[in-house]
């Protein structure tokens, strides 16, 4: 084994080697009239919400509970998941340690801590939080907030917001009110505003006769819930569409159209979950048509395997387009502010039907896999997403722009095929050094250790 010194002088030595790299490799980029200190300043502006769900499969600590039920399973039983809020909070940061940037931490109403009472989801208040908010306030986070809308008895027909029962309906809409107050309890508490994101399960297994009724009563348990306005600088609402789940195959009352059509007609965030669509479609194809007509909408990442499976992000070819889709569309706030005619980085996007004064895209990860190591997983996903993000902040928009608007597609294409072998690893680990988080696979060493330290023992 090396010693100190030695691993010490390696470590120096790595870092040279590192920070030649990127100088080369920044050189290179700058060919294509690409600004990398540019694009590294902007990557750090961005924050990812990590969700509480992947460190205990989606369990919580609801003083009584049911089993998952809603269309969600987890499969797996890696040794080591969290069993207490402290246990997830300790979980959280050694993932956040290892990420580079500045993220958020996403918060389902089942994470509750109630001191061992029991407390009826319509009953919750931020007190219930609090843990989570001093949490949150020690490690810089901004907070997500989601009501909980399934494990449960009073959802164990597959039916909350849109059920034909009134008393139950108006448990779920208390819920949510309970919810959209907690959340703006989060976001005046830390200065950042909370989204708290609407899902629910409803549906059917087989083939409904009646597929207005539910949605109707869901788009009036809607209004309910939002009839009472909060600042958006405390909390911004948000409804998620799904395709289908297991136990809701032939419908699902919150689909996609239905919405889209009520976050247009009352101005909230819609949902895109990219595991939450039919196998052939793309939610990259689909940001710039929704945020033309709304002005934020709420990003909600995984990788579907032939289903809604919300396996674990990697880069693959749909994530860095929907990375793109949010750069070259100018959907981030310093994007927004970029001048017209600045082509060494990228052109905003025109203005549209709504303007563009705010920043329009918020990202956050869902995926639950609990047969590999769960904090491994968060920290796979995010630095996976960042990856995305950063190959999109590094793409010659204003070249690719140039060729498009002379109609000039073979020029296009060739670029686009060109800057795919452009060294973006020599980059990645630089802003990975300048962050002070493990460069390469290293993570995983610090990973292996907190296994042997921390997750055995459980």
């Amino acid at each position: 084994m090396a010693s100190s010194t030695t691993f010490g002088l390696e470590i120096m030595i790595n870092e040279e080697r590192i920070t030649q790299s990127y100088e080369l490799s920044k050189e290179r980029y700058q060919e294509w009239g690409v600004d990398v200190d540019l694009a590294l300043e902007r990557l750090a502006s961005v924050p990812i919400s990590l969700h509480c769900w992947q460190g205990d499969d989606v369990g919580g600590f609801e003083s009584a509970g049911e089993e998952l039920g809603g269309g969600l399973a987890v499969t797996g039983n890696y040794p080591g998941k969290a069993r207490t809020p402290d246990e997830l909070r300790q979980d959280a940061e050694k993932a956040l340690s290892l990420i580079p940037g500045t993220h958020r931490f996403n918060l389902h109403a089942s994470y509750a801590e109630t001191g061992g009472k029991k407390t009826e989801r319509n009953e919750l208040e931020p007190a219930h939080f609090q843990g989570w908010i001093d949490w949150a306030r020690e490690h810089g986070l901004g907070l997500d907030f989601n009501p909980t809308f399934f494990s449960h008895p009073l959802a164990s027909d597959g039916f909350t917001l849109s059920s034909a029962d009134r008393g139950k309906r108006q448990f779920w809409i208390e819920h949510a009110i309970a919810c959209r107050k907690i959340g703006a309890a989060m976001g005046q508490a830390l200065g950042v505003p909370c989204i708290t994101n609407i899902w629910i399960p409803d549906g059917s297994k087989d083939i409904p006769v009646d597929r207005k009724g539910p949605r109707t009563r869901l788009a009036e348990s809607l209004d309910a819930i939002f009839a009472e306005p909060i600042p958006k600088e405390h909390n911004r609402d948000a409804v998620e569409s799904k395709l289908f789940g297991i136990g809701s195959e032939s419908y699902v009352v919150g689909s996609h159209e239905f919405y889209l059509g009520y976050s247009v007609a009352r101005q909230i965030l819609p949902c895109l979950d990219t595991g939450h669509f039919h196998p052939t479609e793309v939610i990259s194809d689909k940001i710039s048509s929704v945020l033309a007509w709304v002005d934020e909408i709420l990003l909600h990442l995984s990788r579907g395997i032939r289903w809604d499976s919300d396996h674990v992000v990697t880069v693959t070819g749909e994530l860095l387009a929907i990375m793109q889709e949010i750069v070259r569309g100018g959907f981030l706030v310093w994007a927004a502010s970029q001048p017209q005619n600045d082509v060494s980085t990228f052109q905003a996007a025109p203005s549209g039907p709504r303007n563009q004064t705010l920043e329009r895209v918020h990202i956050g990860l869902d995926f639950f896999d609990a047969s590999i190591n769960r904090v491994a997983a968060w920290v796979i996903g995010a630095r996976g997403a960042i990856k995305g993000l950063f190959m999109a902040l590094l793409e010659p928009i204003g070249l690719l722009q140039n060729a498009e608007t002379a109609y000039d597609y073979t020029a296009r294409l060739a670029y686009q095929e060109e800057i795919k072998t452009l060294p973006f690893g020599a980059v990645w680990d630089f802003y990975c050094l300048q962050s002070n988080v493990p460069i390469g696979t290293a993570w995983l060493d610090a990973i292996k250790q907190y296994e042997r330290e921390v997750l055995s023992m459980r």
